[in-house]
């Protein structure tokens, strides 16, 4: 799990970045970087280690622009280094990319980019993204975007910087989170919703393989076979300090202290007065879950340990045998699931 940042509008990047980080930084912390656009350059800055050690360099060493992307890093490929930090940028220097995700292709993709004549620096996945924008470029960096991530396979947040077209950003997404925030000054783009609360409120959401094309004062959404869409903003009404640490030293303290507040205000609007338990959106009939001979609860992280759980207590009470398996790994095995299994 890694974070990214990005902005472009009236305002210096830099600042911008920095503070997006700082907010993301629970999604990895062992590396950092930005890539800022001035006078048509690349300028990139990127180290090993938290956040507050680039905010330092960037204070020593400040860099100008209007248009820029961060990334905060959780290693998967590479070792934590200031080479496999992010952004990464083609052999040529002229692209440039912050990725969220994991490139399962990666290794097929190099080779053949390396057959092509192109090089590589670093140990990473994200690294053939750049080169491959690069490969696919004819004049149209959202084009030559849209040809990169057909090539791929696995899961991608990215945001794409180029000295080409300086005056662009785009973005997209699969299987990784990404939003984008629209303001009076400029646009934003995060991982998470709270890197950019302090800046705006009017947030797009983008679905799988949807892409936005930012300049200063526009941004228009494309689909994979560049078809434009509308999309509306939602206005997020949140508490700031509800996305904030709030006086707490970290945010796993905050969570552990909230978990009262948060079980109560989840499972109470579902309590009726007259006894009875509603649940939205759930439609399955008795007749169905009566025929079920097996249920599936697929899930990573903190939701697995919620699922362990629930198979203890839906055990005990359907006399039903609940499987818990980790999501990342249920997506490779063939599971043996018949026609009265529910996966949840």
């Amino acid at each position: 799990m890694c974070g990214i940042v990005g902005y472009i509008g009236k305002k210096n990047a830099s600042n911008i970045l920095i503070e997006g980080l700082e907010k993301l930084e629970y999604r990895g912390y062992d590396s950092v970087g930005v890539a800022i656009i001035n006078d048509s350059k690349i300028n990139l800055k990127k180290t090993k280690g938290r956040v507050k050690i680039l905010k330092n360099l960037l204070e020593k060493d400040p860099i100008d622009g209007n248009i820029g992307i961060g990334h905060t890093r959780w290693a998967t490929h590479g070792q934590p280094s200031d080479t496999n930090s992010h952004p990464h940028t083609d052999c040529k220097e002229e692209f440039t990319v912050v990725h969220n995700g994991i490139i399962e292709n990666y290794n097929e993709l190099k080779h053949d980019l390396i057959e092509k004549g192109y090089t590589f620096k670093s140990n990473t996945d994200t690294e053939v993204i750049p080169n491959l924008i690069s490969y696919h470029y004819k004049g149209d960096l959202l084009k030559a975007v849209i040809d990169a991530t057909n090539d791929l396979k696995g899961s991608y947040a990215i945001g794409v910087l180029s000295n080409k077209e300086p005056d662009k950003l785009v973005t997209v997404r699969k299987d990784s989170p990404l939003v984008i925030g629209k303001a009076n000054d400029g646009f934003y783009i995060a991982s998470d919703i709270p890197a950019i609360l302090s800046n705006t409120r009017d947030i797009y959401m983008l679905n799988d393989r949807e892409y936005a094309l930012l300049e200063n004062n526009s941004i228009k959404f494309f689909d994979k076979d560049l078809n434009e869409i509308k999309k509306e903003t939602q206005k997020i009404e949140w508490d700031l300090s509800a996305a904030e640490k709030n006086g707490y030293d970290d945010f796993m303290l905050k969570e552990i202290y909230e978990q009262p507040k948060a079980f109560k205000d989840t499972i109470s609007p579902r309590l009726l007065e007259d006894g009875t338990i509603k649940l939205d959106d759930i439609t399955l009939s008795k007749d169905y879950l009566n025929s079920l001979s097996k249920i599936y609860i697929i899930a990573c992280g903190t939701a697995m340990h919620a699922g362990l759980i629930g198979k203890k207590v839906i055990e005990q009470f359907t006399n039903i045998s609940v499987e818990v398996d980790m999501a990342s790994e249920f997506r490779y095995r063939n599971p043996i699931i018949d026609k009265n299994a529910l996966v949840i």
